[in-house]
């Protein structure tokens, strides 16, 4: 399985840009297929202190990359990429119409990609 990704790089590309569209779409293109209504996000679990879809997202774009990029010079780019990006597309939500900045959906990003980059360290060191 880790082989398949390393050698498809592309799924790990595909995978953040459906995320970027997902992010900077002013309403929710998920909302608009399942409910017909672009102003309502499918929720998979309920929130906490975080929002869960946010660490799921994150989560998942994570492990694919660590998964993709596996030899130990790409981990710290990758893992800064990966930082950058979730927080530079919530801080979008400033910007975009419909959309709005929560602190957390910034945290579950992040803690959807701190678990892994802990998870992929420890791993890496055995």
């Amino acid at each position: 399985m880790v082989n398949f990704f390393s050698k498809y790089k592309f799924i790990f590309y595909l995978s953040n840009l459906f995320l970027i569209v997902l992010y900077l779409f002013p309403g929710s293109i998920l909302g608009c297929f399942l409910y017909d209504d672009c102003n309502l996000q499918p929720q998979i679990t309920p929130d906490y202190i975080v929002s869960t879809n946010h660490l799921y997202a994150f989560l998942l774009l994570s492990i694919i990359g660590f998964f993709t990029f596996k030899k130990w010079n790409q981990f710290f780019p990758l893992s800064i990429y990966l930082i950058l990006l979730s927080i530079s597309l919530e801080l979008a939500h400033f910007i975009i119409p419909i959309r709005s900045f929560e602190f957390s959906d910034l945290f579950g990003n992040l803690l959807g990609v701190i678990i892994v980059i802990i998870i992929s360290y420890i791993l890496k060191k055995t």
